[in-house]
């Protein structure tokens, strides 16, 4: 029985996922941090548990309606849980953020902004008093008409859209046309309008020129196609959509990221001619605060835009509105953000500034006596950035909070107040509670992967740096807070740009490096000329990378129906095998019948979802497992035939680990298994939904999928933070296999905060000093006991202790 004023809180039969019946007791009023090796079963304690727990108690409190249908949704599989305060949440966002976006809305700073201009703001005499949303670019009310609240307009030209005059329509002169038979269509549409599709295009009539590239009429033709022996085409009616019309309703309207990308490349962008770029209507401009509009104040650093906000004075409205938003400011520049304005769009952040600034929100609402659960606040974060999360974590548990943190990070680990750790090993050799309590008592566990580093018995080992084979050169680099930089990247080596948090390392990585290797039949075209090319004016090397390989952190899929097996091809080869099966052949069921995706085998309940979604009236909506297939996927006929004894969504049941041995006989998915092992992803499910992996898993995944590839050529693989999410010891497995690449033959370069990786490289070049407009610059560049020398390189001190060097 325990005590009303029960200063723990205890956990007793936790069972959700790979928990092993655990028992873990926890002081409130503490930095809880919970460690172990991916797949360990911690996030089943912290979030499965814990937080669906605290939850589902909220929800039982609201109302009898929502009791009943929580109950339909179910309860963490735990035995008891006492002493829970209430929970928030605050787990990484895994989607990406839209180009609507910005600091302001991430943080609802804009929210305040645009009440103390509607409020408290200076109207030009005679004129009406807006309502807050007016002064939103994102509103109706608000945005500019031209440029639909987005600042910018997007145009094309003739130069554009062919960059070769020298071709014919027929031999593919307006380059912008889609491939395949859209383009064709087009082409023959051209053709039976009586335009010549077989001359150069420059000897083209002027006005024919205009026409095909620029006209808005959609004429319809009867299109006779060349006949093809053995084909019969019949004539059908064809649309014509000029080049123009076809780039601009691709980028606005298409759903897929890859044909957006690709008309962006046949369209410049320049501020809007109406707004001049800010974005909002006329009225909204003509309203002042401090002597400036609500876009020259959201243009400032937040640094600055405190200060102005601190002299601006004003009446009883006007201060109480700038104080509120001076604390929140100040929230976020103690997370060393002050260097962001609120009009920085958020689809150009780092993963770090995006954790942050979330974390930042969440401590603005003042609550206390509650549990917060974080899941790894340190990714995607630099060492020192971390030091100020630390400050923050504190200042949590301070104001009366319990912090539960998942975690990696081993800096954070030792500033707990009490550890738990989970394990040894990841799903079904995992789910054990190895050690609760103070992070010194870990030293004594023998079996934690966690304990050798936490304390580390050794220096690391030397290794011997490897000779670049050649150098990859970008000269006079300039995109966002890159300003003319020269960047050298060397070939046949591991190379690991550092920086913190903000420093431009993504920018020069993952869009002018990779920018000016796509790009690079233009860009190598006249090497001594000084034009911009993908955010470089020149470069020299490229020729040298016969392949670029780049990995992100983007989902694999953006729906449950995408998961793992689906990604790697080994779905196909698993329904080809239940296919085979004699059951199968006897009732005629081919390899479709075991897609969840198309009719036939899947449950049409859910239509293959597994989860029907229910309505909770006054709360947003949830799921539930599908009433008929339980969460099988799969109508009852399907599900009776089995391959050795399990059945297709068994099958997709198993972890990578267990479907190894399963399939270990079958060369075709061992293959693919066996890459998903290398870089440590043996603890997922094959059917886990895209929409549950972090970004470094789905980018471990895309990198297995790669892995199973047949390698041609010299290839430079492009990674931005592979080891996010990863504990120390997954990480040592996946540098195995990256290092393994540099062996082989390729280039490697990554975008990386763990020091014990940048130690391990070749080569190290090191942005900074600061992070925005502080940042952009090479701070330090070449080997890493080198580099941990540099006397202005905020990375160095803490590679020295990576190096033992400390």
């Amino acid at each position: 029985m325990t005590s009303p004023h029960d200063p723990y809180v205890r956990v007793r039969g936790a069972r959700e996922h790979n928990l092993r019946n655990a028992d873990v007791d926890i002081p409130r009023d503490t930095l809880t941090v919970f460690t172990g090796v991916s797949g360990s079963g911690k996030s089943s304690l912290a979030f499965g548990t814990l937080y669906a727990e605290a939850q589902r108690r909220y929800f039982e409190s609201v109302a009898p309606y929502a009791r009943r249908l929580i109950h339909q949704v179910g309860a963490p599989a735990v035995g008891e849980v006492t002493g829970l305060p209430p929970a928030v949440s605050l787990e990484q966002r895994r989607s990406a953020p839209g180009a609507r976006s910005s600091v302001g809305t991430v943080t609802t700073l804009s929210n305040s902004l645009r009440m103390l201009f509607s409020r408290a703001g200076d109207y030009p005499a005679g004129a009406e008093r807006l309502d807050s949303d007016a002064f939103s670019p994102n509103t109706a009310v608000g945005a500019c008409p031209r440029c639909h609240g987005l600042g910018r307009v997007h145009r094309t030209s003739e130069e554009l859209l062919v960059p070769d005059p020298e071709l014919s329509i027929r031999e593919g002169a307006i380059a912008a046309w889609p491939g395949a038979w859209q383009g064709k269509n087009l082409r023959d549409v051209l053709d039976a309008l009586g335009y010549d599709v077989d001359r150069p295009w420059r000897e083209l009539d002027p006005a024919d020129r205009e026409w095909i590239l620029f006209t808005d009429e959609q004429p319809v033709v009867t299109v006779h196609p060349v006949r093809e022996a053995g084909r019969i085409q019949r004539p059908y009616q064809g649309t014509y959509m000029s080049a123009r019309r076809y780039v601009m309703h691709t980028f606005a309207d298409s759903k897929s990221a890859t044909l957006r990308a690709k008309a962006e490349r046949f369209l410049s962008s320049e501020p809007c001619p109406v707004c001049g770029g800010s974005r909002l209507r006329p009225e909204a401009m003509a309203v002042t605060f401090a002597g400036r509009t609500i876009a020259e104040l959201a243009g400032l650093a937040l640094t600055e835009l405190a200060g102005v906000l601190a002299a601006a004075g004003g009446d009883g409205t006007a201060r109480v509105l700038t104080a509120d938003l001076l604390a929140r400011i100040g929230t976020v520049t103690e997370l060393g953000l002050g260097y962001l304005s609120l009009d920085r769009t958020a689809p150009t952040l780092s993963s770090g500034e995006l954790q942050r600034l979330r974390l930042a929100t969440q401590l603005r609402a003042g609550l206390f006596g509650v549990v917060y659960v974080l899941d790894e606040p340190s990714a995607g974060l630099h060492p020192a950035d971390t030091e100020a999360l630390l400050a923050v974590l504190g200042r949590l548990k301070e104001a009366g909070n319990t912090v539960f943190v998942v975690e990696h990070q081993m800096d954070v680990v030792r500033r707990a107040d009490w550890l738990v750790d989970v394990g040894p090993l990841a799903g079904e050799h995992g789910g054990r509670v190895l050690h609760s309590g103070p992070p010194a008592g870990l030293a004594g566990v023998a079996e934690s992967a966690t304990r050798r580093f936490l304390f580390p018995d050794a220096p690391p080992p030397s290794r011997e740096v490897r000779t670049p084979s050649g150098w990859l050169r970008l000269y006079g680099v300039e995109r966002h807070n890159v300003h003319g930089v020269d960047a050298a990247f060397p070939l046949g080596v591991f190379t690991a740009v550092t920086g913190v948090s903000g420093s431009g390392k993504s920018t020069l990585v993952g869009q002018v490096l990779a920018g000016a290797l796509a790009d690079r039949r233009g860009a190598d075209e006249d090497p001594g000329e000084e034009r911009p090319v993908a955010g470089y004016t020149r470069a020299e090397g490229l020729d040298a990378v016969d392949r670029l390989v780049q990995v992100d952190q983007r989902p694999i899929g953006r729906t449950p129906r995408s998961n793992l097996a689906t990604y790697t091809g080994l779905f196909d080869v698993v329904r080809k095998l239940f296919a085979a099966t004699p059951l199968a052949r006897e009732r005629g069921y081919r390899a479709g019948r075991f897609s969840f995706n198309v009719t036939g085998g899947r449950c049409e309940t859910c239509q293959g979802e597994g989860f029907v979604s229910v309505e909770l009236l006054f709360l947003p909506s949830t799921y539930a497992p599908c009433p008929d297939c339980h969460g099988a996927r799969y109508n009852p006929e399907t599900l009776e035939v089995t391959l050795r004894g399990l059945n297709i969504a068994q099958v997709l049941d198993l972890t990578v680990e267990s479907a190894a041995g399963f399939f270990a006989r079958t060369p075709a998915a061992a293959r693919s298994l066996g890459t998903l092992l290398d870089v440590g992803l043996g603890y997922l499910r094959l059917g886990q939904p895209a929409t549950e992996l972090s970004g470094g898993e789905a980018q471990r995944i895309k990198l297995a999928a790669e892995l199973q590839r047949a390698r041609r050529g010299h290839t430079l693989y492009l990674l931005d933070e592979p080891t996010t999410g990863l504990h120390p010891a997954d990480v040592e497995v996946l540098m195995r296999q990256l290092h393994g690449l540099v062996e082989a033959g390729s280039t490697v370069v990554v975008v990386e905060h763990d020091m014990a990786v940048v130690a391990g490289a070749d080569w190290v070049i090191d942005l900074g000093p600061g992070g925005g407009d502080r940042g952009g610059r090479i701070v330090a560049e070449g080997p890493p006991v080198e580099v941990a020398q540099a006397p202005k390189s905020r990375t160095a001190g803490y590679l020295q202790a990576a190096l033992g060097l400390a």
